[in-house]
């Protein structure tokens, strides 16, 4: 036999159970509900019979309602609506649930929103809506109160113990619930307040709760409350599982990372995927098929993106990889621009872009021809020598556009970390490919125009020598599997045409100087100055300051004193500035008014740019016996050096000053010993190293200065002083001298020509062997000059020393 309890047609008494603080003085615990109740929609029912909670009221349509209801019995019927209507907008039944729970108004506070009321409310009784009998103001409606339908048999006793056991599980492991629920639960013996109490404790979804309100059979109820309480264990156990996995040694991130791998499990276990970096993985994924990887980049690409995929986007190594895929993708491993080699375009784009540098333009037109010929030949690395300021880069930029080719600059100067050539490796944080493979993405072509700018002020310590890593890269054997530390696989810069700039080449180590063709660029004479100046330099000075060939005309006097006067180059960087100079000085005139044409002339430049720097001075420190006009290679070009000789009364001791270095001392010493063993013969006293003590000076002290070349000029200087001749202020010389007599050969002769061409020097003497040099000379700086070439030093006074002067004598 059962025993049922069926719900009664009629008016109910409820027991209500208050609070010391809440029941009302002289008010029975038990209340009758009404047949009519005004409904309050709300959109999740959270509310249980005998469950106390806090709500929130914002709506003006339901705080009335509230304020009526607060008048009367304090009862009001919680259903739950159906779909995303706004609780406002409810006005038919068929926009909520029928059954609710009738919950009863303990306590109203008002908000600061005069609209806003905090309520704490009682739930009484499940209730079935019949009809709403007004939707205005707010609704109300007949209602009939339901009971729990109870049968009291082995199956709902059973559920019953096991919902117990499951819910004292539950509070086991859910260590935010209150202690005191465990002690409830024990001396709960109704079923449906068990169920109820249960379901209220847990996080259940709108439909999971109003399938617990509606289940008025109190098995069925165990039932639906039993499988999501099993469900909420199971999230429970699963949690506590991953915090005993990780629990020993959690420092912050750690903790982070747990917190992280908790949330993706229970996402996991709920059916709800990591959409972000799922997203992700599948672009990365869809990208590396796009790419056409070669075998082994593919290879390790494709095993990177597999240890992606296992992990969560929060993960420090999960943007590490997928850093690197993004560069793995983004690399033009298949991508090139197709060349358009023709000769004569190619000339005309040299043409326009440089003026002068025949043999420099010969030789990459003979480059560019075999490229067509032959396009898969493996042609040398250019590398551009020659001071600062005399195109070198620009060079670099012709050829990239008379092939059609895309264009990036590398500047190597003060480079001294091995990783900026080869990459860092993917260990360490911030880890990037190196300069090469950074600039072959940024152009996206793999057969791009590279310039390594500066090659030969690359420098090394104890992070590695970059110019040994670029041993690699600039060998056409080995660059077909250049290996960047970071990317870890091979990229064929094969197709790349490199190109190096320098201003000395004694800095690039030997095995880096074999595999490039050295081209040397020479500086310019002043025509060639000139000429550059008028075609490119002050058309490009006026655009830049706002001007025109209207506003500013600059004379071919003016151009030259800032030639000869205030620059002293072999390139034309200050030329250029100077220039500006001009320009802003007019732009300032024009800005004030000055309608008419400004035209600036050799006698303008006093005003605009001061007294000239430079003045010839040959004819002015050689004036009298004891100095001589030599010529010296510089970084920057070449320049002449005064040698300055005197004596004294002394025991014949030689000084040596102007910080010279060791084997310019040994010139100076063999210099002297050359004209102690043969005064004789040269016209000098054999005693003079008895009585006199030698001083040997060469100017511009704070400058270091060395080599051989200046032998013939110490030597020169010294007969000068001890034969009281002067040295011809027209006359410059360079050469290495040896004890027996000989003038060797020494390098720089084009740059030391021009220097002297430039310095207003009309005779030069030079070395016998360095005759053949004069060739790389441009014919242009070869007019006006006189050229002896000397084999002995016996011939060096007939050209450089004037006759016997009384100069001397008269300074004395």
């Amino acid at each position: 036999m059962t025993e049922d309890r069926m719900k009664p047609n009629g008016p109910v008494d409820v027991q209500v159970d208050y609070g010391d603080d809440e029941r009302p003085s002289g008010r029975e615990s038990r209340m009758h509900i009404p047949d009519s109740l005004p409904i309050l929609p709300v959109k999740d029912m959270s509310m249980f019979p005998r469950m106390v909670l806090p709500m929130l009221v914002s709506d003006q349509k339901h705080a009335r309602l509230i304020d009526d209801v607060l008048t009367a019995q304090k009862m009001v019927g919680l259903v739950a609506i159906k779909g995303e209507t706004p609780s406002a907008q409810v006005e038919s039944m068929d926009q909520i649930h029928h059954v609710g729970v009738v919950a009863l108004i303990l306590r109203m506070n008002k908000e600061e929103d005069q609209n806003a009321m905090r309520l704490v409310a009682q739930g009484l009784s499940r209730f079935r809506v019949v009809e709403l009998t007004r939707t205005e103001p707010y609704l109300v409606g007949t209602i009939e109160p339901v009971q729990d339908l109870v049968t009291n048999d082995m199956e709902t006793m059973a559920l019953f113990s096991n919902l117990r056991g499951l819910f004292k599980r539950m509070l086991d492991l859910a260590p935010h619930m209150p202690e005191e629920l465990s002690t409830l639960a024990v001396g709960i013996d109704d079923p449906g307040a068990l169920c109820d109490l249960a379901a209220s404790t847990i996080k259940l979804g709108p439909e999971d709760r109003q399938s617990v309100v509606e289940a008025i059979d109190v098995r069925e109820r165990l039932r639906r409350v039993t499988t999501l309480l099993n469900h909420e264990i199971q999230v429970l156990e699963l949690g506590s599982k991953i915090q005993s996995q990780v629990k020993e040694g959690l420092d912050k991130t750690q903790r982070d990372y747990y917190l992280r791998q908790q949330l993706k499990a229970i996402k996991q276990e709920l059916g709800e995927a990591d959409e972000g970096g799922e997203s992700e993985v599948e672009d990365l994924r869809a990208r590396l098929a796009e790419a056409h990887l070669p075998e082994e980049a593919d290879k390790e690409a494709q095993r990177e993106l597999k240890r992606l995929a296992k992990m969560h986007s929060s993960s420090s190594e999960y943007h590490v990889i997928s850093t690197y895929l993004d560069w793995m993708t983004h690399l033009p491993w298949n991508q090139t621009t197709a060349d358009q080699i023709d000769i004569d375009a190619a000339h005309k784009i040299l043409e326009d872009d440089h003026f002068g540098l025949d043999k420099v333009k010969q030789r990459i037109l003979e480059f560019l021809a075999v490229r067509k010929l032959n396009p898969e030949v493996q042609g040398s690395i250019l590398c551009f020598v020659g001071p600062p300021g005399v195109g070198k880069t620009s060079l670099g930029r012709s050829i990239a556009r008379s092939m059609g080719r895309k264009f990036s600059r590398i500047s190597l100067g003060g480079v001294r970390d091995e990783a900026e050539i080869r990459g860092h490796r993917r260990t360490y944080v911030g880890a990037m490919p190196g300069r090469i493979i950074q600039s072959i993405r940024r152009v996206g072509s793999k057969n791009p125009v590279l310039m390594l700018d500066e090659i030969d002020k690359l420098g090394a310590d104890f992070r590695g020598d970059p110019s040994s890593a670029l041993l690699e890269v600039l060998d056409p054997e080995q660059n077909r599997s250049f290996s960047d530390h970071y990317l870890d696989v091979a990229f064929d810069l094969s197709k790349v045409m490199f190109v190096t700039t320098a201003n000395v080449l004694d800095t690039i180590p030997a095995p880096l100087r074999d595999r490039m063709e050295i081209i040397e660029i020479p500086g310019y004479t002043a025509e060639e100055k000139l000429k550059i100046a008028k075609r490119y330099l002050v058309p490009r000075q006026r655009k830049l300051h706002g001007l025109g060939a209207a506003n500013l005309a600059i004379n071919d006097g003016a151009i030259n004193a800032l030639i000869q006067g205030y620059t002293r180059e072999a390139g034309l960087r200050n030329l250029e500035r100077e220039i500006g100079a001009v320009c802003r000085w007019a732009a300032r005139k024009v800005a004030e008014g000055e309608t008419a044409k400004i035209v600036v002339g050799r006698a303008d430049l006093q005003e605009i740019r001061g007294p000239a720097r430079f003045s010839p001075e040959a004819a002015m420190r050689t004036a009298m016996p004891g100095v001589a006009t030599g010529m010296a290679w510089t970084p920057t070009g070449g320049d002449i050096l005064f040698v300055e000789a005197t004596d004294m009364p002394g025991q014949g001791r030689l000084t040596l000053t102007g910080q010279l270095g060791d084997v310019m001392k040994e010139s100076a010493q063999a210099a002297v010993s050359y004209v102690r063993a043969n005064a004789e013969r040269l016209g000098v006293d054999p005693e003079f190293h008895k009585t006199r003590d030698l001083h040997i000076h060469v100017p511009a002290g704070a400058i270091p200065k060395d080599g051989p070349s200046a032998g013939v000029t110490l030597y020169t200087a010294l007969l000068s002083l001890l034969t009281d001749r002067q040295v011809r202020p027209d006359v410059s010389m360079t050469g290495e001298i040896t004890l027996r007599g000989m003038v060797l050969p020494v390098g720089g002769i084009k740059e030391k020509v021009l220097a002297a061409k430039r310095a207003g020097i009309k005779e030069i003497i030079l070395p016998a062997q360095n005759k053949r040099d004069l060739t790389d000379v441009p014919e242009a700086a070869r007019q006006g000059l006189v050229f002896h070439f000397a084999e002995r030093m016996d011939q060096v006074p007939r050209w450089a020393l004037a006759t016997k002067s009384s100069a001397k004598a008269k300074h004395k």
